[in-house]
């Protein structure tokens, strides 16, 4: 197919090569502006949907209180107050 676009476009190289791009150009243009919006309503990239099992605040004065979820009471072996990681040992 790419040989027969090749053969078809006129003036030599020149204007072989600068109709390559000009298709190109087109092609990509025609999805841009095109395909693409076409398609994006049928894509799941904008379905995000986070749920933190925390209720949302009211909008009132009351402020929100957030309890460990059951089962996620473990320790973790860093510190998180700090972003020093320990240097590395001598024994390397």
């Amino acid at each position: 197919m790419y040989a027969f676009i090749w053969r078809k476009l006129p003036f030599g190289l020149v204007g072989k090569l600068t109709g390559s791009v000009l298709l190109v150009a087109a092609t990509v243009a025609l999805l841009w502006y095109v395909a693409f919006p076409w398609a994006e309503p049928l894509l799941p990239f904008d379905d995000v949907q986070v749920e933190s099992g925390v209720p949302a605040e009211t909008g009132g004065g009351d402020p929100v209180t957030v309890e460990t979820p059951a089962g996620d009471e473990h320790e973790l072996p860093y510190d998180t107050d700090q972003n020093n990681p320990a240097p590395p040992s001598p024994s390397r």
